[in-house]
């Protein structure tokens, strides 16, 4: 496959991902939830910590991350152990302006680990993304999980 198929063959993967959001308002602030996934794709703990807000924060499982520097620490830590080479999948269920600078972004999917193909049973998570755009770009200001009971 030349350089120019497998560009235009990951720019439609990646367009796919909007599910039915791809325009507009609702899908500015979909580029959150769509950022933290393609950096989790290269387990990059800086970019992902600096997709958030200098105060944003994030709860993982029971631990409630402050601040762009814990999460950052954290994620490095969590991609130099259980969660190499692991990818955060997951697809928009509803994206919400609240206001003309906040939004949010319900999604559902979760983290799948190095070498699997798809969720264990039980691995299914709901994400809130609650974003704010500053200086023209939207952040990520708090970003949490719940499983969901099958």
């Amino acid at each position: 496959m030349s350089n120019a198929s497998k560009l235009v063959a990951g720019a439609k993967q990646w367009a796919s991902y909007y599910g039915d959001f791809p325009n507009g308002e609702e899908g500015a602030v979909l580029t959150v939830p769509l950022r933290v996934r393609g950096e989790w794709e290269r387990n990059d703990a800086d970019a992902i910590a600096d997709v958030f807000t200098e105060n944003g924060s994030m709860l993982v499982g029971d631990t409630q991350l402050k601040g762009r520097e814990e999460i950052r620490s954290y994620l490095k830590e969590a991609f130099a152990g259980g969660w190499k080479g692991s990818k955060w999948i997951e697809e928009p269920t509803e994206i919400k302006k609240l206001t003309d600078d906040v939004g949010i972004a319900i999604t559902t999917g979760g983290l799948l680990p190095a070498g699997q193909d798809e969720l264990g049973p039980g691995d299914k998570v709901r994400a809130v993304y609650i974003v704010h755009r500053q200086d023209g770009e939207w952040r990520l200001v708090s970003h949490q999980t719940s499983p969901i009971k099958n």
